[in-house]
């Protein structure tokens, strides 16, 4: 693989991961102290960023494409699985998580997606088990432990319902790397994210319409927060996250990203305040170390073609 696409695309998951942990803390603001609701924040967010991404696809690269996706019966139906079970579900279980305990927790929480692709490849036959594989299943263990206990075994330091969101954001991040490779040798990284985004928040409004909010009652610091997490948060994050997959592999796509969970575990501690305990900050380093141990592995000379559902 060329370096510079290899550079090209370490810098775009890094980027993306950046912003998409620090919207994690900022959406938790907008929960806490702007009434915002979940269901609502989701919607909105997903139908402008899905629009603005369509937006830069028409003006920028190959029309034609925008609606080129649907008269391929097979991509479509990829494509709206993606949108479901991929884009939307992980927008909704993260946000669930921050709602019910913090960012830095449903961060953490969601990169245990890294040990689901490896245990998924292993099932499949796609990959063998290494001492390394070994070392960081250990690693993610251990930080989750100690993560969500603080140490202590006799009961929770995170709210029940914050880890059974997050570990399902893990699950459905999984399936949202894995998912969209085969869909992205076909078409632009726009136009699968910014449909899928569409599709979801299309799908999300049934249940609340993003109309249904009470626009004039918010200060104007919420809507400059709210504009982060849609265009910054949301927007550039997940269309960097799929462009990276072009010139990476899923696997170190979603291990890259390391600096996602240490945006969202220092925003949510220094900028809110957040009480975080010494053994979670064991945990939170295990983590990280899990990580990075994968994501500064030598990448192999072949590459393991991922297809799912087709």
């Amino acid at each position: 693989m060329d370096r510079s696409a290899r550079r090209r695309g370490l810098f775009l998951v890094i980027t993306g991961a950046i912003l998409w942990g620090i919207s994690g803390t900022v959406a938790k603001k907008l929960f806490q102290y702007y009434a915002i609701e979940v269901d609502w924040l989701v919607t909105t967010r997903l139908l402008v960023a899905g629009n603005l991404l369509l937006a830069v696809q028409f003006f920028t690269k190959d029309r034609s494409q925008i609606f080129g996706v649907w008269k391929n019966r097979s991509a479509a139906f990829k494509l709206v699985i993606f949108a479901l079970f991929g884009t939307l579900a992980v927008q909704y279980t993260y946000m669930a998580s921050i709602q019910h305990g913090n960012a830095a927790v449903a961060t953490l929480l969601q990169y245990l997606a890294p040990v689901m692709i490896i245990i998924y490849l292993i099932l499949r036959k796609q990959t063998v088990f290494t001492r390394q594989d070994l070392v960081t299943v250990s690693l993610a263990l251990v930080g989750c432990f100690l993560l969500l206990t603080n140490g202590s075994v006799s009961q929770l330091s995170v709210p029940m319902p914050a880890i059974v969101w997050g570990v399902l954001s893990g699950v459905t991040l999984a399936f949202y790397t894995v998912y969209a490779v085969p869909l992205l040798k076909q078409y632009d990284s726009l136009v699968i994210v910014g449909w899928a985004m569409i599709i979801g928040g299309a799908a999300l409004s049934f249940i609340h319409p993003p109309w249904q909010a009470d626009y004039a009652g918010m200060p104007l610091e919420a809507y400059l927060y709210l504009v982060f997490v849609i265009v910054f948060g949301t927007m550039l994050a997940f269309w960097f996250y799929i462009e990276s997959l072009q010139s990476l592999s899923p696997k170190e796509s979603s291990l890259v990203g390391s600096l996602e969970p240490l945006a969202a575990v220092l925003t949510t501690v220094l900028w809110l305040k957040e009480p975080f305990g010494y053994f979670q900050w064991i945990g939170t380093s295990c983590i990280i170390g899990m990580i990075l141990l994968v994501a500064l592995k030598k990448a192999p000379s072949k590459q393991i073609n991922i297809n799912i559902g087709s």
